[in-house]
């Protein structure tokens, strides 16, 4: 007897709480929108430019909590942050703290030009060898302000035109009448996902760039599935009502969509979990992103579809 875990005939009116959904996401954008003056965007120092640096301490006893406590009598080191870096036995940590002072865009990279990340770099190694003993400055990185600004550009550009190919791909793919679906939900996926971000008062930096451009991927690929079916619907019932066709075609998707979801959330768990400091805030953002590009599949492109058969009137092209 093979196990289903969702029985066919199974129909749930999705379309028929769109408004609600709807509600909910204006609601949680609108709430992320607020938080952007009270709680302000934390930039990475990928954006915002500081330094990085891994360091191995020859005592065992070194935890992330005494070099905290260091980092906060050292001056001029502002938002540090310290990981484990590696296994436990290897007391290799990596830690970052910010620039509080810019480096004028035109003298970075120059040669002979004393970056102050370097004094900071100076300061913070000193003051490690006289409160926890021996350690080692195994790689330093700096990211000055100006590089900082393109590495912002460059990733919201990359949003852009990943955007701009998905609305040119359904709309070739299917018609111009389901591309706008598509789009809108994969950008309430990333406003979602980054309003969650600034809610909670979570970093922003290259790791989140690329979990937020692998959640606009997930999101499409899940809502193309459904367009798919509602296509081959609307070719086999041409005069049937299109919210009913809607439904028929999410809930005839159900059992893919959870389970390609709930078999992605399961690693991405695994990942957030025992994957270590580093690589944890792309799990958690990854996680969200699936979770609301599973919602905005089913809630937000499959009604929109509807809005605009309303507005526009006739049928959507099967093409």
């Amino acid at each position: 007897m093979s196990f289903e875990l969702i029985k066919p005939g199974t129909r749930i009116d999705f379309i028929g709480q769109r408004r609600l959904c709807a509600m909910l996401s204006v609601l949680v954008i609108c709430a992320s929108f607020v938080a952007i003056p009270i709680q302000g965007i934390r930039l990475g120092i990928d954006f915002a430019g500081g330094n990085e640096m891994q360091v191995k301490f020859v005592d065992d006893a070194v935890d992330e909590n005494s070099i905290r406590a260091v980092l906060g009598e050292v001056p001029d080191i502002e938002e540090a942050s310290v990981v484990r870096f590696g296994a436990a036995s290897e007391n290799e940590f990596l830690v970052r703290f910010r620039a509080s002072d810019a480096v004028p865009a035109e003298a970075e990279g120059d040669a002979g030009v004393e970056l102050p990340g370097e004094d900071r770099v100076q300061r913070f190694q000193e003051a490690l060898q006289e409160g926890l003993g021996g350690v080692v400055i195994q790689r330093v990185e700096f990211v000055g302000p100006r590089v900082g600004a393109e590495l912002q550009s460059d990733g919201l550009m990359s949003l852009f035109w990943a955007s701009l190919a998905i609305l040119i791909y359904v709309a070739f793919r299917f018609s111009s009448r389901f591309a706008p679906g598509a789009v809108v939900a994969v950008i309430h996926d990333l406003l979602v996902t980054a309003g969650i971000f600034v809610i909670l008062g979570l970093e922003f930096d290259l790791r989140i760039l690329a979990a937020m451009l692998a959640i606009l991927g997930y999101s499409l690929n899940d809502t193309i599935i459904i367009y798919d079916r509602i296509r081959e619907n609307m070719e086999l019932r041409t005069k049937a009502d299109l919210e009913e066709v809607l439904n028929l075609s999410v809930n005839q998707t159900l059992a893919r969509t959870v389970l390609t979801s709930g078999t992605t959330l399961a690693a991405l768990l695994a990942l957030y979990f025992l994957g270590g400091e580093v690589i944890r805030p792309f799990a958690f953002a990854m996680l969200i992103g699936v979770a609301v590009g599973t919602y905005s599949s089913i809630y937000i492109a499959s009604p929109l579809l509807l809005l605009l058969e309303g507005r526009m009137g006739g049928e959507a092209s099967p093409s």
